[in-house]
């Protein structure tokens, strides 16, 4: 790629940089720090100001870097953050996370696409956000998309409904948490929070909010969430394609999408679990994360626009609504029952 090509994918991540710089800066004013506000949370709140403001003022060419931020960024902040974590912390979760996630994801499938079809809504927009919904919000569409063989306006909405009540979550969870409004452990909000939330930067955000203690089995149960978005598009693959062959239609391979950052996550608590880096080391390294989160949740307010919002629609955003209470009050009660059931 040459100088000149490079130059405008840098300006975008130049930006984002200087939003999280300020953002970090922010966050530990005093009154900042007494609303509990990381610098992730203010730096996706200077995101969505710069979306709904600067944004149009500036070139376009910029975009790709802000991509690249929400993306490439994130992947790298989210494999970082297993030096948090260890295998003991994992085995400690136990298996409850597993089946409530395995509940969570083909539940909330199931029922979008049902619920898609009583709101007469497009097949391929109603699949992708239950999709989005259900495992790990954008980054589900976007590995659906080439399987569901949609178009891509259809991707954007999916994206833009599940982001709408992925941030929203992101500032409940913790306000909800705070004010004793939840009946639940401190186990059990993590549990809660990573089997709910739509994006792993929503529950990233709000997980440090509430504390490293519900951050860490959150991070993990969400994995384990992105994990299965390897077999869910295994078995989609087949379906559509079986309905296809069914319909008289030739269909072409698939491919499929595998998440592998977060296999690179699994390895990196691996090698953090051996203990064979100095503590020194390990902090710095988690400063580092720390800054790239920020900068991943800064670049994904800066992709939220309302013009974005409106393009969805009304019966997506009914859609998304509808799953964003199962997924509120349905995985509530799910991990106070199966929490109490495996105790």
């Amino acid at each position: 790629m040459s100088p000149k090509r490079l130059a405008n994918p840098l300006h975008g991540i130049l930006l984002i940089v200087l939003f999280s710089f300020s953002a970090c800066y922010i966050a530990d004013f005093q009154w900042v720090k007494h609303l509990s506000f990381s610098p992730l949370i203010v730096g996706i709140v200077l995101g969505m100001i710069y979306a709904n403001s600067l944004r149009n003022h500036l070139p376009k060419t910029w975009v790709p870097g802000i991509q690249f931020c929400t993306k490439q960024v994130l992947r790298t902040g989210i494999v970082l953050y297993g030096f948090k974590l260890t295998f003991q912390s994992v085995i400690d979760i136990g298996g409850a996370a597993l089946l409530i996630d395995a509940v969570v994801v083909a539940f909330t499938i199931l029922l979008g696409a049902g619920l898609g079809r009583l709101l007469k809504m497009d097949r391929d927009t109603a699949l992708l956000t239950s999709i989005g919904s259900s495992i790990c919000g954008a980054a589900a569409v976007l590995g659906a998309e080439p399987v569901v063989k949609s178009q891509p306006y259809k991707a954007a909405v999916a994206v833009s409904t599940v982001v709408i009540f992925g941030t929203l979550s992101m500032f409940l969870y913790p306000a909800l948490f705070r004010a004793g409004m939840l009946d639940l452990t401190t186990e059990q909000m993590g549990l809660f929070t990573g089997a709910t939330l739509h994006e792993v930067a929503h529950v990233v955000g709000a997980g440090n909010a509430m504390g490293q203690a519900i951050s860490d089995p959150a991070i993990i149960v969400k994995m384990i969430r992105v994990m299965m978005l390897a077999p869910v598009l295994v078995i989609l693959s087949i379906i559509l394609s079986r309905r296809e062959a069914a319909a008289g239609q030739t269909g072409q391979k698939r491919k499929i999408t595998i998440p592998w950052f977060a296999f690179l996550f699994l390895a990196v608590i691996g090698f953090n679990s051996l203990h064979l880096l100095p503590s020194g080391v390990v902090s710095a390294i988690n400063s580092l994360d720390t800054f790239l989160l920020t900068m991943a949740m800064t670049a994904l307010g800066a992709e939220s626009s309302f013009e974005k919002f409106k393009k969805a629609g009304a019966r997506p955003f009914l859609l998304a609504a509808l799953l964003y209470a199962w997924l509120f009050f349905g995985g509530y009660w799910l991990v106070k029952g199966m929490t109490a059931w495996m105790a």
